[in-house]
């Protein structure tokens, strides 16, 4: 059986596949002609596929954490392929993003139990047809059923570079063969989006397993007159696409495909136990999500109108002017989201253990409506992830300004210093001074027994982490945070800012004894305390 497809190759695929669609992404946007000329599935496959990446990354940074000092070697490749498919599944977009979705699935079941990419193949290329509700030629299941069919073709001893290799040719021929298999890709002169962005993702497997990049598929791009979203290359279909996850169990599941069905076209159902993505489109939205309500329960609803033109006849409303500038802030708690809000900021929630992915930034942004936006991740781990954001809105014509925050509190102290009224530049200038002049702690409860650069801890230990490092390891909340408060005033400050969370024993009594020590200990520094709210960490701290 196929060999050496390892953690690490899994990782570096995932990395690759993600930078190569980064760099296509545009292209196969460009050639989206089916089932809706809605120009979005290079997009929607580069979200996906960051969502995979960064399930990938936590398993090898959570293996990392336990290993230190007790365990050597990498996570396995089996929790590393489930993973990437459960990130897949989870943030799956769009028609092509959900069937890629499943197509990781089916990879993975085969990887992880058997260290079998050719089965692997061959189980993804039959479940994403098993789960898209009338399966249509010359699109990326055909490409996939080609890819599998071209690794079955292999001695039974090739190794993983041979099988990726067979596949990524078995796949672009059959993606050149697509605009002869159906219509409109031939009206259109492109080849399937879906497909591929299948390849490249293909491709990127090559390159992970070999070291070398495969012979790239000439650039093919519209004949005649340019593909824009909503152009009428197909037959008009739904107003709405609708995107949901899903927890239900399997006769659940059953009933909700025949309804959704009924309601609706291009229906993919990927996942399985007892989580699903579903994807459809539909003229009655609010039917396609009762339908999920009465199977189970279907969270992260997305709902999107395939033509947003504006009606310019008789009685038709202009669409509100763009305001000038706007910030969009990413915050850890409903807390810190509603007073940021309330300052006029568009917030976006970080869930614990669910950062958010780019495409929920670019709805931030494009849902703050200004001409100019101002972005605070708050987050080293956003880093990349906003900047992709950033990079997506900028072809839209929107100004943007990303400033580095690492946590909330910097985020916080740049917007009380934002001014809309003077020159951007000039504003950014302000917000990113303010935010680089905060230092800033959390405070954090170890899972599990570990080395830290404060020595090793215990699991339950109360761990006080300065910008980013643990400095101060206790069994107190409010003895850790006073040390860490001691710690942080001893290079001087004027103003420290408390953020309790929801979680915290006696959070009021916590937060008094904070601002009394400050108050007592160190002259001319004034403290203010505001409430996380559910999902915030239990305390956060910053100096200014």
């Amino acid at each position: 059986m196929p060999q050496n497809l390892d953690a690490a190759a899994v990782r570096i695929w995932c990395a690759l596949a993600l930078e190569a669609l980064g760099q296509e992404r545009e292209e196969i946007d460009a050639i989206n002609v089916y089932p809706i000329a809605d120009g979005d599935t290079g997009t929607n496959l580069y979200l996906t596929v960051e969502s995979a990446t960064q399930a990938v990354e936590a398993v090898f940074v959570a293996h990392e954490t336990q290993a230190v000092g007790f365990a050597a070697g990498g996570p396995a490749v089996a929790d590393v392929v489930r993973s990437m498919a459960h990130g897949a599944l989870i943030g799956a977009r769009g028609n092509s993003g959900t069937i890629l979705a499943q197509l990781l699935r089916g990879l993975a079941e085969r990887i992880a139990a058997a260290d079998d990419l050719t089965g692997g193949l061959r189980r993804a290329a039959v479940l994403a047809r098993e789960a898209v509700a009338h399966p249509v030629e010359g699109t990326i299941l055909t490409v996939a059923a080609a890819a599998a069919d071209a690794a079955g073709q292999t001695p039974p001893d090739a190794d993983a570079a041979t099988v990726a290799r067979a596949a990524y040719e078995g796949a672009k021929t059959a993606l050149a063969a697509t605009p002869g298999q159906l219509a409109v890709l031939g009206r259109a002169g492109v080849v399937d989006a879906g497909g591929r962005g299948l390849l490249t993702v293909l491709g990127a497997l090559v390159k992970a397993v070999s070291g070398e990049a495969p012979a790239p598929l000439a650039s093919v791009r519209p004949t005649g007159t340019p593909i824009t979203a909503g152009a009428s290359c197909a037959d008009a279909g739904p107003a709405f696409e609708v995107i949901y996850l899903l927890e239900a169990d399997d006769t659940a599941v059953a009933k909700l495909r025949g309804r959704l069905d009924a309601l609706g076209e291009s229906l993919v159902v990927v996942g399985g136990d007892g989580l699903w993505n579903v994807h459809v489109h539909v003229d009655d939205a609010g039917a396609a999500v009762e339908a999920g309500v009465e199977a189970g329960r279907p969270y992260r609803i997305r709902i999107t109108h395939f033509d947003p033109a504006i009606d310019t006849g008789e009685g038709a409303t202009e669409p509100p002017e763009r305001t000038q500038r706007a910030v969009v802030v990413v915050l850890p708690g409903e807390g810190l989201a509603d007073l940021c809000g309330a300052a006029g900021a568009t917030t976006v929630l970080a869930r614990p253990g669910e950062p958010p992915a780019s495409g929920e930034l670019v709805d931030a942004i494009r849902r703050a409506h200004a001409r100019e936006v101002v972005l605070l991740p708050n987050s080293a781990e956003l880093r990349h992830t906003a900047a992709a954001a950033v990079e997506q809105v900028r072809g839209e014509g929107i100004r943007v300004a990303l400033i580095p925050t690492r946590a909330a509190v910097q985020g916080i102290a740049a917007l009380a210093v934002h001014e809309p009224d003077r020159r951007f530049d000039e504003d950014v200038v302000a917000m990113t001074a303010a935010a680089g002049a905060t230092r800033y702690a959390e405070l954090a409860v170890a899972e599990r027994q570990s080395w830290t650069s404060a020595g090793v801890c215990q699991a339950g230990d109360v761990l006080g982490l300065i910008d980013g490092d643990v400095a101060v390891i206790g069994t107190d909340v409010t003895a850790t945070a006073t040390a860490v408060l001691d710690r942080m005033l001893a290079a001087g400050g004027e103003l420290v800012t408390l953020i309790l969370g929801q979680d915290v024993p006696d959070a009021t009594e916590v937060g008094a004894h904070l601002e009394r020590h400050v108050r007592d200990a160190y002259l001319a520094v004034d403290t203010v305390v505001y409430e996380g709210g559910r999902g915030s960490t239990p305390l956060l701290i910053g100096v200014e």
